[in-house]
């Protein structure tokens, strides 16, 4: 048994080195001078922190940054209030066509982004939300995923629960904050981690709707850097990959406790 325990455990510390190369290994090229990353080094010979002055030079990063981290935050608590209260309508309140409506509700997850990609930017253009926090983050505000995760933790907390509350004169929105949001905190940071990550990594809806350099994001700015970059500053470039992918690693290390609880939650229920 304990033979069987070392070898699971290599078995987790190699799959760890090759998930944590690719990483590893853009930190090293973001310490090398130009000449060195040529050279193919594995390790910088003498490392310098001169890429990451120079991301901050060559495009405005910390302006692509604080835009990133406005919009994620904004989808991440427009998918969680959303999502948790239209979760409570479909577990809690009783409405004619509640199964057929929530049906068709999962279904738009079948529907790719693409097909609805052209309506939203017109959509947020006639608004007039181009370059606006707004036309990046309000599209994303309805999440069918975010809805099904959390109606399946409601689930779990009995009617009868609420069907006391009610006869108690407790309202809706009372016993939806005193009792089902308290319970149910794993789905919730689950969703909020899944939401953060996935906005701070979007690439293409950025790109249509945003034009100028004060309402970009991150991810447009590294590709700008790398289509104007050449090949003897791929240090800088990796330097600006280390600063954007830093929040994404911490919040994935800090919440993947309740993501990997809340998404096995949500698959076995």
């Amino acid at each position: 048994m304990r033979l069987r325990n070392v070898g699971v455990y290599v078995l987790l510390v190699l799959s760890a080195v090759v998930m944590l190369f690719p990483i590893a290994y853009a930190f090293s090229i973001s310490l090398m001078d130009g000449k060195e990353v040529l050279q193919g080094h594995l390790l910088p010979r003498d490392p310098s922190f001169e890429n990451y002055v120079g991301a901050f030079e060559r495009i405005p990063m910390m302006t692509y940054l604080v835009n990133s981290l406005i919009v994620a935050l904004l989808v991440m608590v427009g998918q969680v209030v959303l999502s948790s209260l239209a979760a409570f309508a479909f577990v809690f309140i009783d409405f004619k066509g509640k199964g057929l409506i929530f049906m068709l509700f999962l279904a738009t997850m079948m529907v790719p982004w693409e097909a609805t990609m052209v309506p939203n930017f017109l959509t947020i253009q006639s608004l007039g939300w181009l370059n606006t926090v707004w036309g990046l983050s309000v599209p994303f505000f309805a999440l069918a995923f975010g809805t099904f995760l959390l109606r399946q933790q409601f689930k779990t907390i009995p009617y009868e629960m609420y069907e006391a509350s009610q006869i108690a004169g407790i309202s809706r929105f009372r016993f939806f904050w005193n009792v089902v949001m308290p319970v149910s905190k794993t789905p919730l940071v689950t969703l909020s981690v899944y939401s953060f990550l996935t906005t701070w990594n979007m690439y293409l809806w950025p790109l249509l709707v945003t034009n100028t350099e004060q309402a970009r994001t991150v991810q447009i700015g590294i590709k700008q850097m790398q289509s104007n970059e050449v090949a003897s500053d791929w240090g800088v470039v990796m330097a600006a990959v280390i600063l954007i992918i830093i929040p994404t690693l911490l919040l994935l290390f800090a919440g993947q406790k309740h993501l990997q609880e809340g998404l096995t939650q949500g698959a076995i229920k």
